[in-house]
């Protein structure tokens, strides 16, 4: 079916259900094509009470494969950020703006290719009945798109990182704040910016905790 005609999770997504109703019913969501390569839905992990929501892009390979968000090298990172911006991770809610993982065969590896936006579209009714049910002090969004999937328009990381935003979240009254995607902080490893970087996205980690509370 092509992209243009397909319904979207719409149909997928049980009104009024929480968040393991949700997480169950989203394994049965053909709203878009990846599903058909992946080897299954990530939708999420950490309490539903939490005070932070950290909105990433998409699983990577390693979580395609394990489905828990944020367990590949970028999540170690990311998890090495929260804990020095002095936030318990376990008390942190994880999810994806789009929930399979897009990737592209390269003999016998999956490489990573950036979701599109009829794959943030077709997705989008997934976290908007996330943050429906979930009741957080602030939402980060890590990377373009995830911003993109949560404040409904394209978003620049240099121009708008590191702000409080009330009123960002179309339908959510929770407060929003926009930074890095721990995956491109990755990929300056060897380069002579990586501190810098890495300093970055703990300080924005940091306001955001502050906002949480």
């Amino acid at each position: 079916m092509p992209d243009e005609e397909r319904p979207g999770a719409e149909q997928w997504v049980p009104q009024g259900a929480g968040i393991d109703l949700l997480r169950e019913a989203a394994t049965r969501c053909h709203g878009c094509e990846l599903w058909e390569p992946a080897t299954q839905v990530v939708f999420s992990a950490g309490p539903p009470s939490a005070s932070m929501v950290l909105v990433g892009e998409q699983p990577g390979d390693q979580e395609d494969q394990r489905g828990t968000p944020f367990v590949g090298p970028a999540g170690t990172l990311l998890v090495q950020a929260v804990k020095e911006a002095g936030i318990d991770p376990a008390t942190v809610y994880r999810t994806n703006a789009v929930k399979h993982f897009r990737f592209e065969p390269r003999g016998t590896r999956r490489i990573h290719k950036t979701p599109e936006v009829q794959h943030i579209v077709a997705c989008h009714p997934w976290l908007h009945a996330e943050l429906e049910v979930l009741t957080p002090g602030i939402v980060v969004a890590l990377g373009a798109t995830a911003g993109r999937a949560l404040f409904g328009r394209p978003v620049k990381i240099g121009a708008e990182r590191g702000t409080v935003l009330e009123g960002a979240i179309p339908d959510s009254s929770a407060k929003a704040l926009l930074t890095a995607h721990p995956s491109a902080v990755l990929r300056m490893q060897r380069d002579p910016g990586y501190d810098e970087a890495y300093a970055a996205l703990v300080r924005d980690l940091r306001t955001a905790a502050a906002v949480a509370g």
